[in-house]
């Protein structure tokens, strides 16, 4: 199955005619519509871009000025300066464009899976909790209790992530293991899907406190599980500030 990584590499290679399975994909996952739209939006613009460069490339109408012959070397300067600035003006879109393509959701959503191959334990699948006091003193710096509707906690860790430490718990569910993080400083404006590495996920916006990211590892939970299960986690925590 493709991930979001192939899609994005074979986009940006060429976005214009895409083969079954990158359409499939693109209908299958948010995130990866939403950076198709940007991404074709980003190469019209460049279009535009292009035709402004070339059109200052052109040569200006030729106009007779009898007895200024010294007159050219100007004309020709100002040619120069007027391509320059189109190129300059060019560069600016590209730069402004990659950036602008390069969505932080997506980023956010690649520094989540990237921080989960560096914990491949803590997906056992088992029915032994971590002890209540572990958990209280995992969620408290996040100002979040959980209760037990949430499931069987069976990992709990404090993680370093972009700067702060963030819960990171596994809850059994009856689709296997699922990671849940807890994001009190990084914010989404909508949910995001992801489908990358072997990691098929969710960060979800959680309103005055950051988000809230679910994943499971393998094919066997499909996004849909996975936005049910981040719901449910989320009818579980309660705010404590």
């Amino acid at each position: 199955m493709m991930d979001c990584t192939a899609y994005r590499r074979s986009m940006m290679a060429d976005p214009t005619d895409p083969d079954r399975e990158l359409r499939e994909h693109r209908d299958g996952c948010h995130e990866c519509t939403e950076f198709t739209g940007k991404l074709l939006s980003f190469e019209a613009r460049l279009k535009r871009a292009l035709r402004v460069t070339l059109s200052a490339e052109e040569p200006a109408a030729q106009t007779v000025v009898p007895l200024r012959a010294k007159a050219a070397p100007r004309a020709t300067a100002y040619r120069k300066g007027t391509f320059a600035m189109a190129a300059s003006v060019l560069l600016a879109v590209v730069v402004a464009g990659v950036l602008w393509v390069a969505a932080p959701g997506s980023s956010l959503a690649a520094d989540v899976v990237t921080h989960m191959g560096g914990e491949p334990g803590s997906w056992l699948q088992t029915d032994v909790p971590v002890s209540g006091v572990e958990l209280q003193s995992v969620l408290r710096d996040s100002h979040v209790t959980l209760a037990a509707g949430a499931g069987l906690v069976s990992y709990a860790s404090s993680c370093a992530f972009r700067g702060h430490r963030v819960p990171h718990l596994v809850i059994q569910t009856e689709s296997g293991p699922v990671t849940v993080m807890v994001l009190v400083h990084e914010g989404v404006r909508k949910p995001l899907r992801f489908d990358e590495q072997g990691y098929r996920g969710v960060i979800v916006p959680v309103a005055g406190h950051g988000s809230l990211a679910v994943l499971t590892h393998g094919p066997s939970t499909d996004l849909k599980t996975v936005e049910l299960i981040a719901a449910q986690v989320l009818n579980s925590i309660t705010w404590t500030s």
